[in-house]
């Protein structure tokens, strides 16, 4: 490949209009295959099976996480990620077919992680001795508290409430949102790869490498590397890994290194059964306490939040028009189905948009919602079948940080984009957007600098409730921006104001026949529009 350089003459001398970057695409350019389009079937399920690998790293984190916590053995931990794979396919499924209809991943959500805890330490539940029956008592409690405050998202969602509150978004307030859902996710990134540096640095170079240095090569006139870099990269690097968990060189390593380093320290696949089937209420009957759902309340609202911004990113990466209003408050109605269905099935922890898979959107260039949909078919054939699905769940997690590196940036990046249909050189405009961001990286930082130093959230009154509210909703870096964002973008009036917003490009989209391509890209199937009328 030959790259053409420009010497400084030729720059001195070129048009204003030859230096700029005029935003002139609805849709980004670039992707091989956008929403609605397809690569061959081949094509198809090894790139399902990629964005099935992919989000094995949170379908495995969270109840490694929560499960000990509750009580439970490394048996019962095999059985919730069983089931969380389970629930997160029905999930994509239900969300790439009747929600927005856009190639996103449902997966587990960590903003559930302190009210689940809060659960945990509830004192009649610390006071029980056996730890199995600790166990199925927690989960049941976290179930009833999903099952009660899903209906937060299925109410805001289908009578198009959140509809309404879109309304008042621009691409100046969306920036700091779907750039914070990406980049506030750094301590998921290299931290972890620094627990494990000689199998997480090598997996984030190759992963690199691959992707991008040569994604130009081709074998058939297929650019392998570019569509398959985490299948290879993270074959190459597992192979690695377990030549040194078998040489013992992890043999002396602390606890914390051994997790993230070893290959057979998740104990899944010894533990989880050959064929197993999950199905709604296999803990028991769920228990409900106003306490505990009020807490899990505000998680809900986080995730709805972050949800609504990867939503936007993901419709950037695939190649569709931004979603208006009417499929965004869809989405979340569908959204609240699955947390339902968490609740129902016992996953630990609520469902969101998975980040890394849309991330993987833009790394691979393929939007397909068939591939989507293919990588749900194998959450659950491999759910079901419990020893062969654990076998990809053994995978390091320092392997994962190494990708999400990449692909949390990607996602970042995107919500950055948004800033090209605004008139940056306002500086009410940079004024939202810089305090916005700050806000959005500094409030959580100290929440957790807190916690970390502190052992205990920084909220930490007699009612409980108020404590997972304040903790949960300020630990999330994109709902802090999104708050922030929204109050300044829609307070601070100034003239010209909505066109320095972009809200003439965004105008658009704000309704469904808007533009012809929002209807090809989100209609229902099956002829269902007519039982959902557009507004």
């Amino acid at each position: 490949m030959v790259f053409e350089e420009v010497s400084p003459m030729e720059m001195a001398n070129m048009k204003p209009e030859e230096i700029t970057h005029p935003p002139i695409m609805d849709q980004l350019a670039g992707m091989e295959y956008c929403v609605d389009s397809n690569p061959s079937w081949g094509g198809c399920i090894m790139l399902g099976f990629q964005h099935f690998i992919l989000c094995l790293g949170t379908a495995v984190m969270i109840p490694t996480l929560l499960v000990p916590l509750m009580g439970g053995n490394a048996h019962d931990k095999a059985i919730v990620v069983q089931t969380v794979l389970f629930v997160t396919g029905i999930n994509t499924l239900l969300q790439t077919l009747f929600g927005t209809r856009l190639p996103t991943v449902i997966g587990g959500s960590y903003a559930f992680v302190i009210p689940v805890i809060s659960i945990i330490s509830d004192p009649s539940l610390m006071q029980i001795s056996d730890d199995h029956t600790r166990f199925k008592v927690a989960m049941r409690a976290i179930q009833g508290a999903q099952i009660i405050s899903s209906c937060i998202q299925i109410v805001l969602g289908y009578s198009q409430l959140w509809g309404l509150c879109c309304r008042f978004f621009s691409p100046l307030g969306m920036v700091p949102v779907v750039a914070l859902v990406g980049i506030g996710l750094f301590e998921r990134g290299f931290p972890v790869i620094a627990s494990c540096v000689e199998i997480g640095l090598p997996m984030l170079v190759l992963f690199v490498a691959l992707s991008q240095y040569l994604k130009h090569v081709q074998m058939c006139n297929f650019p392998i590397f570019e569509r398959f870099s985490v299948l290879i990269s993270v074959a190459l690097v597992w192979l690695y890994a377990q030549i040194l968990t078998v040489s013992g060189a992890y043999k002396h390593s602390p606890v914390l290194t051994q997790l993230n380093c070893r290959t057979d320290h998740a104990n899944l696949i010894t533990t989880a059964p050959w064929i197993r089937l999950p199905y709604p209420l296999q803990w028991g009957p769920p228990t409900f306490s106003a306490d505990h759902s009020f807490g899990m309340m505000a998680a809900v609202v986080v995730s709805l939040i972050e949800s609504t911004a990867a939503f936007q990113a993901a419709a950037r990466l695939a190649s569709a028009t931004p979603p208006p209003p009417f499929v965004m408050s869809r989405g979340i109605g569908c959204q609240g189905i699955g947390l339902l269905l968490d609740g129902l099935f016992g996953t630990v922890s609520g469902s969101t948009v998975s980040v890394e898979n849309v991330g993987l959107l833009g790394s691979t260039r393929i939007g397909s919602r068939r591939v989507v949909q293919i990588s749900a078919a194998f959450m659950i054939f491999f759910s079901i079948l419990g020893r062969f699905g654990a076998l990809f769940a053994s995978i390091p997690f320092t392997l994962f940080a190494a990708m999400y590196c990449v692909l949390f940036g990607y996602v970042g990046a995107v919500g950055l984009s948004f800033m090209q249909f605004t008139n940056m050189n306002s500086t009410r405009n940079l004024f939202v957007l810089g305090v916005s961001l700050y806000l959005g990286i500094s409030i959580p930082n100290y929440f957790h600098q807190f916690t970390t130093s502190y052992q205990r959230e920084p909220a930490h009154t007699r009612a409980g409730w108020f404590n997972d509210l304040i903790n949960t909703v300020f630990s999330s870096p994109a709902t802090v921006g999104f708050i922030v964002s929204m109050v300044l973008d829609n307070t601070l009036r100034v003239r010209n104001g909505d066109r320095d917003r972009g809200m003439p490009w965004w105008a658009r989209f704000r309704t469904f026949r808007g533009d012809s391509r929002t209807v090809e890209f989100y209609n229902l199937p099956f002829s269902l529009n007519r039982f959902f009328p557009a507004s």
